[in-house]
């Protein structure tokens, strides 16, 4: 299965936009029961999320928080929806491991990491059986730490470096990076998403469809990287594994493993 690049949020109590993000270009559609529902549509949320799921369509739903009046009500629905993924949100070492252990296996389970205690959590949260990926929410992490991010949101990466360690660690796909709150094609968001591939993310939280076509495109590799890749491999394998220079650059194993995993991305 190709790993998720794009994840396009869409208000559980829109089913009007449902098809709409279907055919976005996103990788999954993530309907929302959360924090995109006022707590009086929660329960028509459902029943339109329930409707148009029942076409076995491929996506994720985010559930409500274990501490929430509509949990219980959210996890009868996945128990009517067996293929379908789910995301946590607040995620932290007890709740990630009481929805694990009630969904089973055999779905894709997102740990939608936003708080202090989740971060800080987050060895445990990885290595919770049945979690298939970390997500980082960065705007409620940082009303949570109490830290007003710059537009380039240097002050959170020492948290996007844990969130690639601890999922390196646990033998998790690369991490899903948080939102970007502008909704156009910008300069910024371009920046924001190079910046995440570089950090070691593997895709992002869309909020509009308009920044999915931008996502997809940064975490897939370019011609450039790919023809790259290409000689290193073919140079690595003529060599019968032994150091060799390649286009001026000294190629070992650890190099001829990058480019393998950028092979794989394609």
């Amino acid at each position: 299965m190709i790993l998720p690049r794009s994840i396009l949020f869409v208000p559980g109590d829109r089913p009007d936009r449902f098809d709409k993000a279907a055919a976005s270009g996103a990788d999954r559609v993530l309907l929302d029961l959360e924090d995109a529902v006022v707590p009086a549509h929660k329960s028509s949320a459902r029943d339109a999320v329930q409707a148009w799921l029942k076409s076995g369509r491929r996506v994720l739903v985010r559930i409500n928080g274990c501490d929430s009046p509509w949990h219980d009500d959210d996890m009868h629905l996945l128990d009517e929806l067996p293929g379908v993924g789910v995301m946590l949100p607040k995620a932290e070492p007890e709740s990630m491991a009481a929805v694990a252990s009630r969904i089973g296996a055999g779905r894709e389970l997102y740990a939608l990491i936003e708080s202090v205690r989740g971060v800080l959590g987050m060895r445990g949260i990885a290595a919770t059986p049945g979690v298939t990926r970390l997500a980082f929410g960065n705007i409620d992490f940082g009303v949570d730490a109490g830290i007003t991010p710059g537009d380039d949101e240097a002050e959170l990466a020492v948290v996007r470096t844990a969130f690639v360690l601890e999922s390196r660690a646990a033998g998790l796909p690369a991490p899903v990076d948080g939102v970007s709150l502008g909704t156009d094609t910008t300069a910024l968001l371009a920046s924001q998403v190079a910046r995440g591939r570089r950090s070691g993310f593997g895709g992002k939280l869309c909020i509009h469809p308009r920044q999915v076509s931008t996502v997809n495109l940064a975490f897939s590799p370019s011609e450039q990287e790919l023809r790259w890749a290409r000689g290193v491999l073919d140079a690595f394998a003529a060599s019968a594994g032994a150091v060799v220079v390649h286009d001026g650059q000294m190629i070992d194993r650890p190099v001829a493993e990058r480019a393998r995993r950028i092979l794989a991305q394609s």
